[in-house]
């Protein structure tokens, strides 16, 4: 376990958290928290009696919780119990106190708003919508990203079309796109912004976004018109569908006009059909403010 500890602020409270680089999760302090949600004066004794209970009731969150150093009081590193934000989220439900019952009502409206979206996919995208527009993101920002969202989902299927399993084989795809067009996996990219568990595509900017979504817009039509029949085909596939030479190293040299009419070029010479309703729609991102007639000559590609 690569681990970085810090000490962080909930409300005036200190609550003890370490970083694990290599599973990218946050572990809590127990401890810490259970002071903060109970107010108790010997936080580590409610503790015990609480972690005593639930061994009992055969909780498995006291099952998996993890034992690991942390800065004590007297400045040296102790064990402690801690667990990631899921388990975290599971012990607060077993806390009988008032001051827990914000973070219970928070939790069930989120899992309200979690199986209403799977009723309804649409109630996810303005649901994203708000919650971007809260951040302070660009309406133009917000449009790319949901944009973004779509096309990864086109690849994504076109991946399971062909056997593919999400998760290492669907990571390892993802990796060999970012490493192509950014120079950096996934996991190298996140540690260049400094992010941890935020996503990285929330952390993109507008030329980002349009160069990974042309990335991954190739590669979802390359797979179309070879047909891959192996892993390794995929692997080939996403390698040439990432593969602007400008882009594999997005300098200033470049701007994201240029990298666009490269890619398409490229695409092009790829891919025996491309719908040229997609061509345009990057064009025009690429060009922001210009509308399709003033882009009209620009759309030969694929024609």
């Amino acid at each position: 376990m690569t681990e970085n500890t810090q000490i962080k602020l909930f409300e005036d409270k200190k609550i003890r958290t370490l970083w694990d680089k290599e599973s990218e999760e946050w572990y809590f302090s127990v401890v810490d928290v259970v002071a903060v949600l109970t107010e108790s004066k010997d936080a580590p004794a409610y503790w015990r009696k609480l972690k005593q209970r639930l061994k009992e009731e055969g909780n498995e969150t006291v099952t998996n919780c993890h034992a690991l150093k942390m800065p004590a009081p007297d400045g040296k590193m102790r064990l402690t119990d801690c667990l990631n934000t899921e388990q975290l989220f599971r012990l607060i439900q077993s806390i009988p106190s008032p001051k827990a019952e914000p973070f219970k009502l928070w939790m069930a409206q989120v899992a309200k708003e979690r199986l209403d979206e799977m009723q309804d996919p649409e109630r996810g995208i303005q649901r994203a919508l708000a919650e971007y527009r809260a951040l302070g993101y660009s309406e133009n920002w917000i449009n790319q990203r949901l944009k973004s969202i779509e096309i990864r989902k086109d690849l994504t299927d076109e991946w399971k079309k062909h056997g593919l399993k999400e998760g290492v084989q669907f990571a390892t795809l993802t990796d060999i796109i970012y490493k192509t067009w950014a120079g950096k996996t996934a996991k190298e990219y996140k540690e260049y912004k400094g992010l941890k568990k935020e996503n990285l595509r929330d952390n993109m900017t507008n030329k980002e976004l349009v160069l990974n979504m042309l990335a991954e817009l190739s590669t979802k039509e390359i797979s179309e018109s070879n047909d891959p029949k192996n892993f390794s085909d995929h692997v080939k596939n996403a390698v040439d569908g990432a593969s602007i030479k400008a882009a594999g190293n997005f300098s200033h040299k470049w701007n994201v006009n240029k990298l666009i009419c490269s890619h398409l070029t490229m695409l092009t010479l790829k891919v025996k059909v491309v719908r040229p309703e997609q061509i345009r729609l990057l064009i025009i991102w690429g060009f922001r403010g210009r509308t399709p007639k003033r882009c009209k000559g620009l759309c030969f590609f694929g024609r």
